[in-house]
């Protein structure tokens, strides 16, 4: 299956699988979805990630985090899409916003590579809003 936005597709995965209490979602892997999901499990909105070897091409599992309660709710309560293949969204370092006033990340692709808002910040660059996780 042919798709045009592959980010777009990786926050819909997750964002099903989540509200259906699933343990974990797969997709196609690219490095891209890897340092997204990187990110994520380094802000501690998935449990675990790994990459699996296959032909023609790997698979990407992540494994999803849920709080301890006795009705478990997922800990990523809601992801957007933000700069899409139709239209980029830049921000400078200073303007890198907030999500849910902190409680939130901001992922960016940088020079620096893909990276969270508070890492952003800390090497002082700005680059692409990929998305926003809470």
């Amino acid at each position: 299956m042919l798709v045009n936005d592959p980010i777009a597709d990786m926050l819909t995965r997750i964002r099903n699988a989540s509200m259906a209490r699933h343990k974990r979602v797969a997709m196609p892997n690219s490095k891209m979805l890897s340092a997204i999901a990187k990110i994520l499990k380094e802000e501690g909105f998935v449990q675990n990630y790994k990459v699996i070897a296959g032909k023609p091409q790997a698979t990407l599992q992540i494994e999803l985090k849920y709080t301890k309660e006795r009705r478990s709710q997922p800990i990523i309560s809601g992801v957007t899409r933000i700069s899409k293949p139709g239209r980029r969204i830049y921000t400078k370092r200073d303007d890198i916003p907030w999500v849910r006033s902190g409680l939130g990340i901001v992922v960016l692709s940088t020079p620096k590579g893909v990276v969270s808002d508070r890492k952003a910040r800390s090497l002082g660059v700005g680059g692409e809003i990929l998305c926003y996780v809470w």
